[in-house]
């Protein structure tokens, strides 16, 4: 194959996005999350900031309203949980294809591994960790205490569970078959996964 992708999906606080940092450096390539709005913005009459906010964010009582609204236009039941339209999900969607089809990247989450499934040159990876793992990182990264760690985990893995369900037509974010593998990132550190990850593309015949 000329080229590959890496899609990444992780829980809140199990250290995903780093691992994914980390290995488009260790491989040479460029690594997608909040750059996807940035690129979708090109397809859109929207501005990149008004992207941004509404791109993967817990919304707010004003940003319910205007989705109630806009469900409410369409004729659909309205998603209090979710400020990402429809819409803007498409974009991203376009652009997630468009990289798929040009170019070696990573892309973190933005239902990627669902967006791009049954193409070859896919590895789609899940990196989770047991609460007590991601609470610590969660305490130590943001300087926050227990209690707060634990309710940040649980409203963000909540909330990108119904992200994952409502976009994929009903589909379980953490079902491991969604995945071709699924890392526990407590059990070694983020360099022995990295080479983990490595190898098992070398397995599948992608250029390394």
């Amino acid at each position: 194959m000329d080229h590959y992708v890496i899609t990444v999906a992780r829980g809140y606080g199990s250290g995903g996005k780093q691992i994914a940092l980390k290995l488009a450096e260790r491989l040479g390539i460029e690594c997608y999350e909040h750059r996807i709005v940035a690129l979708a913005s090109e397809y859109s009459n929207l501005q990149g900031e008004e992207l941004l906010a509404n791109d993967e964010i817990l919304s707010g009582s004003l940003l319910v309203n205007q989705l109630e609204r806009a469900a409410s236009e369409r004729g659909l039941h309205p998603m209090k949980k979710f400020i990402v339209q429809q819409r803007m999900f498409d974009i991203q969607k376009k652009m997630i294809n468009r990289l798929a089809d040009t170019r070696s990247c990573i892309i973190v989450g933005k239902c990627a591994d669902d967006i791009l499934r049954g193409r070859d040159n896919v590895l789609n990876l899940y990196i989770e960790a047991p609460r007590p793992f991601c609470r610590d990182r969660i305490m130590k990264r943001q300087g926050v205490n227990a209690e707060e760690a634990d309710r940040l985990i649980s409203s963000t893995d909540h909330y990108r569970a119904d992200y994952y369900k409502f976009y994929t037509g009903g589909k379980e974010w953490t079902n491991p078959t969604n995945y071709d593998i699924v890392i526990n990132s407590a059990r070694m550190d983020f360099d022995k996964i990295i080479a983990l990850i490595v190898e098992l593309m070398k397995l599948r015949g992608m250029p390394v």
